[in-house]
C-alpha cells in the first residue's frame, strides 16, 4: 500500500521520532542493555527508574521489533500529512501518555514482580491503527484462491507480527495503545482540537530539514502546489486523457491521495486521467513532482 510520496516530506515530527527510536535502540543494543528495557512492577512501585520510563517510549528491545516498528511508524506518517504536524504531535503525546498510564494501571493490578512489559513506542504505533482502520480507505483488493485481501492487509500483518513479537510482553502494551487511540478518536477532553505552540513544531522542522544545498529541500506539498502548467501538460501527454466522457472520481479516492500529501485539485485531475485507478493516479502525481 502506498503511504504517499517517499521519504519524510511533510512529516518532520515522524522523522524526528523515527530517528530517536532507531538511535536509542542501537545505543542500548551496543551497550548490551537491550534485555534490561521494558517496564516492570519494581520499576514503577518499588525502585522507580526514570530512564527506563523514557527508554520504554522510544527504544525497542530486539532487532525484529525495531524493523517492524520503524516500518509502521514510517507508514503512519500519512496521518501527519493528513492532520498537520502540530496536531500529530499532540496525537503522539496523548497516545504515549495515556498508553503508559494504562500500562502502569495493568502492572498495579497484576502485582507480579516477574511481569515485564515490552519496550518501544507500542502506544503510538497501535494507537495509529485506530485512525488507520476508520479513516484510510481501501484502494486495491486482491483475491488469492478463496481468500480476499486488500492493500491494508499487509499493514495489519506487520502490526500483528509486532503485537505477538514478545507474546505477553508485547500484547499488553499493544492493547494499551489501541485503547489510547480509541480515546483520542472519541475526542477525550477535546484533545483533537488541542495544539502545541508553533515554536515547538518549527524547532522539530528545523531538526528534520535537509542541508541548505540539497535540491530536495522543498516539501512535497510545496512542490505540488508550485507545479507549473507545462509539467502537468507533460504528464498528460504521458498518460493521455481518454476520449470517453470522464467519470467523477469518488470522494474516498480523492481523500486518500490528499492524505498522502497531494493537493486536492491535482489529486482529482490525476484520478480523472487514470480513470479512477489509484495506482496510476499516484504514479501521475509522483512523476509530476519529480524534477
Amino acid at each position: 500500500m502506498n503511504g504517499g510520496p517517499s521519504g519524510f516530506n511533510n512529516a518532520p515530527v515522524t522523522k524526528a521520532f523515527v530517528v530517536a527510536s532507531a538511535v536509542l535502540t542501537l545505543l542500548f543494543g551496543i551497550r548490551g542493555m537491550s534485555k534490561n528495557l521494558g517496564l516492570s512492577y519494581q520499576d514503577i512501585f518499588r525502585w522507580p527508574r526514570l530512564w527506563k520510563l523514557i527508554a520504554s517510549v522510544f527504544a525497542f528491545s530486539s532487532t525484529p521489533e525495531l524493523m517492524f516498528g520503524l516500518y509502521l511508524l514510517y507508514y503512519f506518517r500519512v496521518f501527519e500529512r493528513q492532520i498537520g504536524s502540530n496536531k500529530y504531535s499532540m496525537f503522539i503525546v496523548f497516545s504515549v501518555i495515556i498508553s503508559l498510564l494504562f500500562e502502569v494501571f495493568a502492572l498495579a493490578l497484576l502485582r507480579d514482580p516477574t511481569a515485564n512489559l515490552g519496550s518501544g513506542p507500542y502506544g503510538l504505533i497501535f494507537a495509529s491503527f485506530v485512525p488507520f482502520y476508520f479513516d484510510i480507505p481501501v484502494s486495491t483488493r486482491l483475491r488469492v484462491y478463496s481468500a480476499h485481501f486488500s492493500d491494508k492487509t499487509f499493514i495489519y500483518l506487520a502490526g500483528l507480527q509486532l503485537f505477538l513479537s514478545s507474546w505477553k510482553r508485547s500484547i499488553l502494551p499493544g492493547i494499551c495503545g489501541i485503547l489510547a487511540g480509541s480515546l483520542y478518536r472519541l475526542n477525550l477532553f477535546g484533545v483533537r482540537k488541542a495544539k502545541f505552540p508553533q515554536f515547538v513544531i518549527s524547532f522539530l522542522s528545523r531538526l528534520s530539514r535537509p542541508p541548505s544545498g540539497s535540491p530536495h529541500g522543498a516539501t512535497t506539498r510545496n512542490v505540488v502546489n508550485r507545479a507549473p502548467t507545462s509539467r502537468v501538460g507533460h504528464v498528460e501527454r504521458t498518460y493521455p486523457t481518454p476520449m470517453a466522457p470522464s467519470v467523477e472520481p469518488p470522494e474516498s479516492s480523492i481523500a486518500m491521495l490528499v492524505s498522502m500529501g497531494f493537493e486536492r485539485n491535482l489529486a482529482r485531475q490525476a484520478l480523472v486521467q487514470a480513470r479512477n485507478d489509484m495506482n496510476a493516479a499516484t504514479n501521475i502525481l509522483l512523476e509530476a513532482e519529480s524534477p
